[in-house]
């Protein structure tokens, strides 16, 4: 019904910077939220920023001041911009929605994710 797809991903140096893309498409009345959550091998995947339609985004202590998310409502398309990108930053990204289908029905969708890599 909705699908989510990343884009963006790679290898960059530490402080270098990245931004990630997703998109919701399929049948979408509405969005009510797009955020990002990355996850580590042997790691809980944890949230990264969270956006809510006409609210403001919530961030990860540990990328606070750094990264930056943004929402096209229009595009049904989600940012995600990331500078001084650090090592620890090094996880598998996905992107998860949540809106509706039509007025009568909800989704939650979540993405297949996308590598980043931050290494010398």
């Amino acid at each position: 019904q909705v699908q989510i797809v990343e884009s963006g991903g790679g290898l960059v140096q530490p402080g270098g910077s990245l931004r990630l893309s997703c998109v919701a498409s399929g049948i979408i009345f509405t969005i009510d939220s797009m955020g990002w959550y990355r996850q580590v091998p042997g790691k809980e995947r944890e949230l990264v920023a969270l956006k809510k339609s006409g609210g403001f985004p919530d961030y990860g202590d540990s990328v606070k001041g750094r990264f930056t998310i943004s929402i096209d409502n229009a595009k049904n398309t989600v940012y995600l911009q990331m500078n001084n990108l650090k090592p620890e930053d090094t996880a598998v990204y996905y992107c998860n929605a949540n809106g509706r289908a039509s007025i009568l029905e909800s989704f939650r969708s979540w993405g297949q994710g996308t590598q980043v890599t931050v290494s010398s």
